[in-house]
C-alpha cells in the first residue's frame, strides 16, 4: 500500500480556494490537526460557526481532494471553529496497517467487537441529570464486583469521560489502525475528548457521528473485555441510532432525576431503545435525595422516587437510587471518580449494587437473589 504523506495531503488541500473563493485552505491556515491512520485520514477545517451549513460543500471538495491521493481509504473532514494544532505540527507516526480480521457476529445478525462481551449503553432523555457521573462509576463498579471493563463515551458533543477519569493526552496506535485505549483506576476508556482539545467546540453531522462512533467501536484494541460501557449523549438521535444498529447491545441503562420534567424525557429514550429491539436494563434514579451534611436533615431536591414509580408503570427493573452529595461532584471533577477514590464508602456501595443488578439482568439472572438495596440515611 502507498505510504501517505502529510505534505502530499497539503498540497491537496492548497488547491481548494477558501470559503469566500479567495485564497486557499492551506494559506488561510484553516487546516488543523492532521492525523494518519493507516489508509485513514482526519483532519480540521476552521470556519465560522454561523456558515457551517452554507459551507458543507467546501468539507465534501476537501475530503474528495484528499481522497483521491494514493493510499488513502477513507477521511474524516470535520467543521471546527476553532483553530488547535496548525498545518506545522509534526506528523504522527505511521506504522504499516495490519490485515483486517472479521468480528464475530451476534444471534441478532450484528457483528460484535472481537474480545469484547456484553456491550451496554448508559443513557438519559437529557442533559444535566448527571449521566455521565453515573456511567463512570457504574463502569468502576463492575470492575470492582471483578469483570473487565471498557468505558466508551459516545457523547462526540461533549465529551466527559477524560475529565471524570482524570484522564490527557492522545491514545497511541499499534498498528497504525488500531488505537490503545487510555486506562485508568482499571478500567480502558475511549472518548473523543482524547483527540481534540477540551475547549474546542466542533461542528458534526450525522454521518461524521457516526462514522466517528464506528472507528471508536472496530478500531480500538479493546479486548479482552468481559463489558463494555458506553456512555451515551443525550438525547434520542443519530449516536444512539449508531449504537443500535451497529453492535449487538445487551441492554440500556435510563439515567433520570426524580422531577417530571426529566421522566418525561427518559420515557421517551426508554421508548427508543425498545423500538429498535434493545432491552432496557433498568432505571437509575439520580440526585434522587440530598442529605444536609451540617443537620443531616433530607430534602428532596428534585422530588423523591419518580424514577422507581415509573420503572414500575413501564415494567421495567428499578437499578437504585444515588443521593445529590457534594463528594459525589468534587471528586467528578477532580477526576477520582467515588467508586476509586472512596471504595469502601456508601456512595461507591450504592453504585456497586447498581453494578452487581446490571450484572444481573445482562446474565438473565432476574430469579436470582436480588442484592441488597442500600440508602444512605
Amino acid at each position: 500500500m502507498a505510504s501517505i504523506d502529510r505534505e502530499a495531503i497539503l498540497a491537496r488541500l492548497a488547491a481548494v480556494p477558501g470559503p469566500d473563493g479567495n485564497g486557499d485552505l492551506v494559506s488561510l491556515g484553516l487546516i488543523s490537526d492532521i492525523v494518519i491512520h493507516g489508509g485513514k485520514v482526519m483532519f480540521s477545517i476552521t470556519v465560522d460557526a454561523a456558515r457551517a451549513d452554507a459551507l458543507e460543500p467546501l468539507r465534501e471538495q476537501a475530503a474528495a481532494a484528499v481522497k483521491a491521493l494514493p493510499g488513502v481509504e477513507s477521511t474524516l473532514v470535520i467543521l471546527t471553529a476553532e483553530r488547535k494544532g496548525g498545518a506545522g505540527a509534526p506528523p504522527p507516526p505511521r506504522p504499516a496497517r495490519p490485515a483486517a480480521s472479521a468480528p464475530p457476529t451476534s444471534a441478532s445478525g450484528k457483528p460484535g467487537i472481537p474480545g469484547v462481551g456484553a456491550i451496554i449503553a448508559v443513557a438519559s432523555g437529557k442533559g444535566g441529570v448527571g449521566k455521565s457521573t453515573t456511567a463512570v462509576n457504574i463502569a468502576l463498579g463492575l470492575a470492582a464486583n471483578g469483570l473487565k471493563v471498557g468505558l466508551l463515551d459516545a457523547d462526540i458533543y461533549g465529551p466527559s469521560v477524560p475529565r471524570l477519569l482524570g484522564l490527557s493526552g492522545k491514545p497511541e496506535t499499534q498498528d497504525g489502525r488500531t488505537l490503545k485505549p487510555m486506562e485508568a483506576f482499571g478500567i480502558k476508556a475511549m472518548s473523543m475528548g482524547f483527540l481534540v482539545e477540551e475547549e474546542t467546540p466542533m461542528i458534526w453531522r450525522g454521518p461524521m457521528v457516526m462514522s466517528a462512533l464506528t472507528q471508536m467501536l472496530r478500531e480500538v484494541a479493546w479486548a479482552p473485555l468481559d463489558v463494555l460501557v458506553v456512555d451515551m449523549p443525550p438525547g434520542t438521535g443519530d449516536a444512539q441510532l449508531t449504537m443500535a444498529q451497529q453492535v449487538p447491545l445487551a441492554g440500556a441503562v435510563i439515567v433520570s432525576t426524580p422531577q417530571d420534567l426529566a421522566l418525561i424525557d427518559a420515557r421517551k429514550g426508554l421508548a427508543m431503545f425498545r423500538k429498535v429491539d434493545v432491552p432496557v436494563l433498568g432505571i437509575v434514579e439520580n440526585m434522587s435525595y440530598f442529605l444536609c451534611p451540617h443537620c443531616g436533615g433530607r430534602s428532596d431536591i428534585f422530588s423523591h422516587g419518580g424514577a422507581r414509580h415509573e420503572a414500575e408503570r413501564l415494567g421495567v427493573p428499578f437499578l437504585g437510587e444515588v443521593p445529590l452529595d457534594l463528594v459525589i461532584r468534587e471528586t467528578s471533577d477532580a477526576g477520582r471518580p467515588i467508586v476509586a477514590s472512596a471504595p469502601d464508602g456508601p456512595h461507591a456501595a450504592v453504585y456497586r449494587d447498581i453494578a452487581t443488578r446490571i450484572s444481573m439482568a445482562i446474565a438473565g439472572g432476574a430469579g436470582a437473589k436480588p442484592a441488597p438495596r442500600i440508602i444512605i440515611e
